[in-house]
């Protein structure tokens, strides 16, 4: 096996939006520091790239199911605690913007400038009904085996 390079692969496999901007902060802050960066999003992390307006009718039920229980996009991620209700996030929200923290969407938007690679997992996609169209541009889609091809040689691995 070849020598871990400046690599990092990060799992993300929640849409909280409090884990999802701990990935997206160490995602952006390891591509600044040089590194390849690889976010492989799974299971309910795909809520993540969903885009906010689309729709459509030729789904399943089951399908239909998943497209309006989950959120669509960062703008519609919720903290994983302290929720209550939504006031916690947007008291969280308001904090960082006082503070001039990026939102998550910003930081999604910086990863992608600085050519962090986002992957869809095309299991989770198909098992929830997901089709490319209605993720965000500028994304990749691929499997288990894009995420080992890229793991394997990288020397930090994250699931979050």
């Amino acid at each position: 096996m070849d020598k871990p390079q400046k690599r990092m692969t990060l799992i993300v496999f929640s849409n909280d939006m409090d884990k999802a901007m701990a990935a997206f902060i160490l995602a952006t802050g390891a591509a600044s520091a040089g590194m390849e960066v690889t976010m492989f999003f799974t299971f309910w992390g795909l809520a993540l790239l969903r885009k906010k307006d689309y729709t459509t009718n030729k789904k399943s039920i089951i399908e239909r199911m998943f497209g309006i229980m989950l959120p669509k996009g960062p703008e519609a991620s919720v903290l994983s605690k302290m929720n209550f209700f939504g006031a916690g996030t947007s008291m969280m929200k308001g904090v960082m913007k006082s503070k001039k923290m990026p939102q998550l969407h910003d930081l999604m938007k910086m990863a992608l400038s600085l050519d962090v690679t986002i992957v869809a997992c095309t299991t989770s996609m198909n098992m929830m009904g997901f089709t490319r169209d209605e993720l965000i541009d500028n994304i990749d889609v691929g499997g288990v085996a894009t995420y080992l091809g890229k793991a394997q040689n990288s020397s930090i691995n994250l699931f979050i």
